[in-house]
């Protein structure tokens, strides 16, 4: 089982501390701001790992190291009094370092630290042995392949690029494509006659159209797509 490697975790906890020793009379608001990219990074580096109970371990030193900073500035002040201030109870939650800021529109929304345990881990599956990326008969494999990480990855945007652009329709059979129904990315150029991983060469349809006309394909049979 791999796992974050002991002397990385401990660099890293060593730059977080770094950073917040350097930022003693920093606003709670600039403070998040800096720790925020720094803590997401790393997870994100590490989160195909095991690395659950890292993440956890790394939370709680990190608020070890917050709440010194936080009693520092306020050394006359009771303890509740400091965790009502810094990490006040919203959404049930009563320990996240959190600040109320405003946004574009001047709302007032909460502003909370990233914590490293909210990652979820995400395995790696490794790649069959025997899978030929130039053979056509494995070009469905790899399209399941990339629809894995096409979910994992969260490409929201895209998907909501190709949503649109098809006006909510599969390409296949022209019906609705609903979070009931699912949906599959495909390929129009396929990978293995040069097709490129770009939203231009991708289309959205249902998993039993995308599984026909795969089928269709490798029977010889013509295929058509409505759209796209």
């Amino acid at each position: 089982m791999i796992k974050p490697a002991k002397k990385n975790v401990k660099n890293f906890l060593a730059g977080i501390r770094q950073l917040i020793d350097s930022n003693k009379t920093a606003t709670q608001e600039n403070l998040i701001r800096l720790l925020n990219p720094k803590i997401r990074g790393w997870t994100e580096y590490h989160k195909n790992q095991v690395a659950k109970e890292t993440f956890s371990d790394v939370d709680h030193a990190i608020w070890k190291k917050l709440w010194k900073w936080a009693r520092r500035r306020h050394p006359n002040k009771p303890k509740m009094w400091v965790k009502a201030k810094y990490w006040p109870h919203h959404n049930g939650c009563n320990w996240t370092f959190r600040v109320k800021v405003l946004d574009r529109k001047g709302n007032g929304v909460w502003l909370d630290l990233f914590k490293a345990s909210s990652v979820p881990i995400v395995r790696h599956v490794k790649i069959k042995a025997d899978a030929n990326p130039y053979d056509p008969a494995q070009e469905e494999y790899f399209e399941e392949r990339f629809q894995r990480h096409f979910k994992e990855e969260a490409h929201g945007a895209r998907i909501k690029y190709l949503w649109h652009s098809q006006d909510g329709k599969c390409t296949a059979c022209g019906q609705n494509l609903t979070k009931q129904t699912g949906w599959h990315v495909h390929h129009v150029i396929w990978r293995v006659k040069g097709g490129t991983d770009d939203s231009r060469n991708l289309v959205l349809m249902h998993p039993d159209c995308h599984r026909q006309l795969h089928s269709r394909v490798n029977r010889g049979l013509p295929t058509t797509l409505k759209s796209g």
